[in-house]
């Protein structure tokens, strides 16, 4: 049976990709404590890191390098105002996806990985705020390019980032039991559900931390090198 035109084999590739990835990373998340417990957790990052970079690599590059195939769905970006709220959007996404749990430090095993049980900060909002980043990053870049190709790209990071909401309440739950029960109580995953119903409050000041400035000037940066990006990624026969 053919397929639909439109329907190219690149939709294919990046399920299949994505699957990959959250394996990878959702197994390797679920693994942590019988790892740390053999190898320690500095060794045990490094291990969970070249693992997941290199398979977000490829598919950040796949997914440059392919944006625009399939069906065009719709046209928007000569729209009056559309480029502006791709782009705040996509701000607001940065701030979602990494503050939470961004501590360099960490990240490269040179200080000792933990794991945190949060309730300030962004975590006020939405106690899954990687999750509501990466929805609002899929909503903007859907809206953008138009194509199937990026609604099913879509698709996949949501499916597995709904997948996580699911997996890292069942993690926190296993390490401090009663304790994230609370948090749970005090918390939504709906962004600002807690807060609307009194059982959180907002506290900005909490936000005045350095992680904050330098998502905003990733995304800065991100902007500039915009068009650098996409000439690197092209150079890649992926």
């Amino acid at each position: 049976m053919m397929l639909n035109p439109w329907l190219t084999p690149s939709h294919f590739v990046m399920l299949g990709l994505q699957l990959t990835f959250a394996i990878a990373h959702s197994g390797g998340a679920a693994l942590r404590p019988w790892a740390e417990k053999y190898i320690g957790p500095r060794l045990y990052r490094i291990f969970f890191a070249l693992v997941s970079l290199p398979l977000a690599v490829i598919l950040i590059v796949y997914f440059f390098n392919h944006r625009y195939e399939g069906v065009q769905l719709w046209q928007v970006q000569n729209a009056p105002g559309v480029k502006a709220v791709v782009w705040v959007l996509s701000a607001i996404s940065f701030l979602f996806l990494y503050p939470a749990t961004f501590n360099l430090l960490e990240i490269a095993a040179i200080q000792k990985p933990q794991v945190y049980l949060y309730e300030t900060g962004i975590i006020r909002i939405t106690r899954h705020p990687q999750m509501v980043g990466q929805v609002i990053w899929c909503v903007a870049h859907t809206l953008w390019l138009g194509t199937s190709f990026t609604l099913v790209t879509s698709f996949g990071l949501i499916l597995h980032h709904l997948f996580g909401v699911w997996h890292g309440d069942r993690r926190l739950s296993k390490r401090y039991g009663e304790a994230f029960e609370i948090v749970k109580q005090r918390t939504s995953i709906i962004p600002f559900a807690a807060i609307i119903d009194g059982r959180q409050s907002m506290k900005w000041e909490e936000f005045l931390r350095p992680a904050y400035l330098g998502v905003a000037i990733f995304v800065a940066l991100l902007w500039w090198a915009h068009p650098l990006l996409f000439v690197a990624t092209s150079r890649l026969n992926w």
